[in-house]
């Protein structure tokens, strides 16, 4: 009779222990991957600064922020804070500010399509640096290095200069020695172009006399 009722009792444990073994806890768990929210500006914008790259500096890998991507990020944000559908006040359109005879230039006829592409104006922007490239191509093998005015020129800050103000204004800027320099209509001036923009690694783009945009 004892043992018939440690065999049940005992069956009751383990019965209750198997039970409670399989009941779930109530664990508070914070579902990050639905509710954490960007604005995806991260994927947008690379940061400046090379020290936000530690790890890169031991992979001796350059980081994007000092590559192309990163120099047209940051000319399209100083000049329109990236927006596709802005119209300054001088007219000039989209996300790199460009100018209806800048358009012409490289092939561009139609202000209003190119306003409404995104694709054709970052095609339209590689195409001005590649032409602008050409065209400055002795100024950048005679000063790119060297100090002029306090600015360390290189090859980025010298087309970022071309953008503001057109290739014949950084001409005109090393002819005179750093002496003379173009401002826009906002008051901004070449030489800070020059300096904001320095040290990017552009040498993706090709010098070509004859880019243009092809349809």
């Amino acid at each position: 009779m004892i043992k018939k009722w440690y065999f049940y009792a005992s069956l009751i444990v383990i019965i209750t222990f198997l039970t409670l073994g399989f009941k779930p806890f109530n664990l508070e768990t914070k579902p990050w991957f639905l509710i954490e929210k960007t604005d995806g500006s991260e994927y947008v914008f690379p940061s400046q600064e090379e020290d936000d790259y530690p790890i890169l500096h031991k992979l001796n890998t350059p980081f994007t922020g000092k590559r192309l991507i990163g120099f047209k990020e940051a000319v399209a944000f100083k000049e329109s804070q990236g927006k596709y559908r802005l119209v300054n006040s001088l007219g000039y359109m989209g996300k790199y500010q460009f100018g209806t005879q800048a358009l012409r230039a490289i092939g561009v006829q139609n202000n209003k399509a190119f306003l409404k592409d995104p694709a054709l104006q970052e095609k339209a922007f590689l195409v001005l640096l590649s032409k602008n490239k050409w065209i400055l191509r002795n100024e950048i093998e005679k000063y790119e290095g060297k100090i002029i005015n306090g600015i360390e020129i290189t090859e980025s800050g010298i087309l970022a200069a071309a953008h503001l103000g057109g290739a014949g204004s950084v001409k005109n800027f090393f002819k005179n020695k750093g002496g003379q320099h173009f401002r826009d209509a906002y008051g901004t001036s070449l030489k800070s172009y020059l300096k904001a923009f320095g040290g990017y690694d552009l040498s993706f783009i090709e010098a070509d006399s004859n880019a243009t945009i092809h349809h």
